[in-house]
């Protein structure tokens, strides 16, 4: 049969591009599969000792990193009660870390300008 006016061939087409799903790599589907990143668990404690090391150094970025990974552990949620411990505390310490750098930061602006 050819494809004339009104009988293209689109009724049946022949992809030749791509086998797998348009809006995921199979790569990140098997990732899920066997486990890919790290638990609920280990963000939290991969938090709080980045907000406690943030009191000591590079608290503007220890900081937020420490709120990221606390919140990712908590589940994007505040609802639950699979709260961890952990995950809760790497949280409030991070925006305390992230919020005392940012006020040293405009601090130390104002005090180099001379508006003492």
């Amino acid at each position: 049969m050819m494809a004339g006016f009104g009988h293209g061939t689109r009724a049946h087409p022949q992809s030749r591009s791509r086998t797998w799903s348009r809006w995921g790599s199979p790569l990140v589907e098997r990732s899920r599969e066997l486990g890919g990143g790290p638990d609920s668990a280990t963000l939290g404690i991969i938090g709080t000792i980045c907000a406690i090391a943030g009191f000591f150094v590079l608290g503007i970025v220890l900081g937020p990193v420490a709120v990221v990974c606390g919140w990712l552990a908590m589940g994007r949620s505040w609802a639950g009660a699979n709260r961890s411990v952990p995950a809760l505390i790497a949280l409030v310490l991070g925006a305390i870390d992230t919020l005392l750098a940012v006020i040293a930061l405009a601090g130390a602006a104002t005090w180099g300008n001379g508006m003492l």
